[in-house]
C-alpha cells in the first residue's frame, strides 16, 4: 500500500480497548491516521486516536457507516456484526482479517469442527442448542463429569465458560446453544501468536507459557519463553502454522493450547487479532505483535520475532473488593525495579478483575525475571477511591 508513510492511509479500529490503544501507538509510528469505533467516548484507545467514532460494534449501521470512513477496517475482539462486514469486504472495503474467517472464529461450534475437518489435535466434544439438552443427556448418560460448557458465541476473559464437575454443578449450567467438552487434565497452557500477510509470507513468535486465575479464569502471568521442551514448542508452532494456513488468514492469529497430563498438545481455542499473550512483545521482542499485526494486514515485509530478553508479563486485575473511581497502589516501589515496564490502559473505573493495565519484567535470566514479576505482584494493587 503506498499510503503506509502518509496520514492519508486511513485505518479503522473496531473497539478502542487497551488492544486498540497499543495499535494506535504503533500505528502513530507510521504517520496512518486512526478511526476507532466504540460507544464509550472514554475508551482507551479514544485519548490518541484522530477520530473517535461512537457506535455499537454489534449494530449493522454503526460498523457499516464506521466502514465507509476509511480505507482498511480491522478489529480488536471478535464479537462484531458480521453482516456488516461482509456487506462493505462486498463493496470494496478492505476489511482484515477477513469477516469469513471472523465468522468461523465467532462461533466456538464451527471452530472445533474446523479443527476436526483438518485433523487439528483439539479435545472431544459435543453441541447442544440448551440447557434442558445437556441436561437429558446427563440423564441418559450420553455426557459424563467433568465437562466444561461454552457458550457458542459472545464469551471472553472467563464469560460464557463453566467447569461442571459433579451434579453438585447442575445450576451453573449456562442456557443457550453451547459446546461441551470433555475436561482436559491440564499441565501448562501456552500460546503461538502466528502472523500471515497476502504474500503468504509467515512468522510466528515464540511459545509463551500461561498462569491462570482459576476463579476469574483470566490469565494472571504469562512467561517467555515458556518452560516446555523444544519437541513441544516445536509442536505447538508447527499446529498454528497449519490453522493460519487452513484458513487462508492474513493477520494475527493468537492460538491457545493446552498441555495435557500425558504431554499432548490439543488447540482449546483462536482469536484473530492482538491478545493478552502477545503484550510482552512490546518489550521483549523486536517486533511487537501491535507492529506485526499492522505489517501483516497491509501486506508488508513480517518482521523479526527473535527474542531479545526473556520476560514475564502480568495482569493488573481490579481488586474483587473494589468497584469505582481507580487507585493504583505500588507503582513507585514496582518501577524503581530494574527491568518493569508498567503499562496502564487509562480506564478510569476497575471492577473486580477488570483488566487495568499489564506489567512486563525483563531480564537477562528468566528465573530472575519471574522472581522481580512475584515481587511486583505483590507490590501493585489496582484499588478504587470508592469501596464497592
Amino acid at each position: 500500500m503506498e499510503k503506509i508513510v502518509t496520514s492519508n492511509l486511513k485505518l479503522g479500529i473496531i473497539a478502542g480497548g487497551q488492544l486498540g490503544k497499543m495499535l494506535i501507538q504503533e500505528a502513530n509510528k507510521w504517520d496512518i491516521s486512526c478511526y476507532i469505533l466504540d460507544e464509550d467516548p472514554n475508551c482507551p484507545a479514544g485519548s490518541i486516536a484522530n477520530v473517535v467514532v461512537r457506535g455499537n460494534h454489534l449494530d449493522f449501521k454503526s460498523v457499516y457507516d464506521f466502514g465507509k470512513m476509511v480505507d482498511i477496517v480491522t478489529y480488536e475482539l471478535e464479537n462484531i456484526n458480521i453482516d456488516a462486514l461482509l456487506t462493505l469486504q462486498t463493496e470494496g472495503v478492505k476489511v482484515v482479517p477477513d469477516p469469513k474467517i471472523l465468522k468461523l472464529i465467532q462461533d466456538k461450534g464451527l471452530q472445533k469442527d474446523f479443527y476436526t475437518r483438518n485433523n487439528i489435535p483439539s479435545s472431544s466434544y459435543q453441541v447442544f442448542d440448551t440447557k434442558e439438552e445437556i441436561l437429558n443427556a446427563i440423564n441418559l448418560n450420553k455426557l459424563s463429569f467433568p465437562f466444561v460448557q461454552k457458550l457458542r458465541k459472545g464469551g471472553y476473559d472467563g464469560k460464557g465458560v463453566a467447569v461442571i464437575n459433579s451434579v453438585n454443578d447442575y445450576l451453573s449450567i449456562l442456557d443457550g446453544a453451547s459446546i461441551v467438552e470433555s475436561k482436559v487434565a491440564i499441565s501448562k497452557e501456552i500460546a503461538v501468536i502466528t502472523a500471515r500477510n497476502k504474500k503468504g509470507e509467515i512468522r510466528c513468535f515464540p511459545v509463551v507459557e500461561m498462569v491462570f486465575n482459576r476463579d476469574a479464569n483470566i490469565v494472571e502471568k504469562l512467561i517467555c519463553p515458556s518452560k516446555i521442551s523444544s519437541q513441544q514448542s516445536e509442536t505447538a508452532t508447527k499446529i498454528a502454522i497449519q490453522i493460519i494456513e487452513k484458513l487462508e488468514m492474513v493477520g494475527l492469529l493468537a492460538v491457545e493450547f493446552f498441555i495435557d497430563e500425558n504431554g499432548e498438545i490439543l488447540v482449546n481455542e483462536v482469536a484473530p487479532r492482538p491478545h493478552n499473550s502477545g503484550h510482552h512483545t512490546i518489550e521483549s521482542v523486536i517486533t511487537s505483535q501491535f507492529e506485526q499485526h499492522l505489517r501483516a494486514i497491509l501486506n508488508l515485509p513480517l518482521g523479526s520475532t527473535q527474542l531479545k530478553l526473556p520476560a514475564v508479563m502480568i495482569n493488573l486485575l481490579g481488586e474483587m473488593d473494589c468497584d469505582g473511581p481507580v487507585l493504583y497502589e505500588g507503582l513507585t516501589e514496582s518501577m524503581a525495579i530494574e527491568g518493569v515496564k508498567v503499562h496502564l490502559y487509562g480506564k478510569k473505573i476497575t471492577k473486580p478483575n477488570r483488566k487495568m493495565g499489564h506489567v512486563t519484567v525483563v531480564s537477562s535470566s528468566l528465573d530472575i525475571a519471574i522472581d522481580k514479576a512475584d515481587k511486583v505482584k505483590q507490590l501493585i494493587k489496582v484499588k478504587s477511591w470508592n469501596k464497592s
